[in-house]
């Protein structure tokens, strides 16, 4: 199913129950970047259609009726977009095994996170975040473990993919340690909003490829 209209973080948000929540922040990112990305929101947050409407109810009371049951939909039985699929599992499932509880919204968030690093900024951008403290604070919150492993303060998404590869045993650095590579900047260096677009889905992901984090 493909969305063919648009949704700016700021409409979602004036539906939020409670828009200083970082939890809250971080769905309605992730609902930004699906619709930039042309996909149905509830695909990336591994719902079915009720589930997603369930999740609205309980975070932006009232969006479902004023925004998304008014939205202009394709054929249903369009296909949709690919949305790096086999990139978004290999990370949900990271996320997922490092969960630090069961409730819903945590295996909610772990979805998010991954459709997250589908965008084109930093992260905490693309989630909707007010920096990366936000985010920081929200991955110690509901994926402790994981969270605590970045011992050396290496950009997220940097790092979620450092992990991936670690896992494959695919080494891309071209240095033996981070300290005297070139591009230490990139992966440790400050994460602020200069030169970076709107909440975005990312083309063209080659193995290697810089990218915000």
């Amino acid at each position: 199913m493909q969305v063919q209209n648009t949704m700016s973080h700021e409409q979602l948000m004036a539906y939020a129950s409670d828009p200083g929540n970082a939890l809250t922040q971080a769905f309605a990112g992730a609902v930004c970047t699906a619709f930039a990305s042309g996909t149905f929101p509830a695909l990336l947050f591994g719902l079915s259609e009720q589930q997603f409407r369930c999740l609205l109810d309980r975070y932006f009371p009232g969006a479902w009726v004023e925004l998304f049951a008014m939205a202009v939909l394709s054929d249903a039985d369009a296909p949709c977009p690919a949305f790096h699929q086999e990139e978004m599992q290999d990370l949900i499932g990271l996320f997922l095994e490092h969960r630090s509880s069961e409730r819903e919204e945590t295996t909610w968030l772990a979805y998010v996170i991954a459709a997250g690093c589908m965008g084109g900024n930093h992260l905490w951008q693309d989630l909707g975040l007010s920096g990366r403290e936000a985010l920081s604070d929200l991955l110690r919150q509901n994926f402790t473990a994981l969270h605590d492993r970045n011992s050396g303060n290496m950009k997220w998404k940097k790092f979620f993919y450092k992990q991936l590869c670690d896992r494959a045993e695919v080494n891309l650095c071209k240095a033996p340690s981070c300290q005297v590579c070139n591009d230490y900047r990139s992966c440790f260096g400050p994460e602020d909003a200069s030169g970076l677009g709107s909440l975005s889905a990312a083309g063209g992901r080659a193995a290697g490829e810089a990218q915000p984090a």
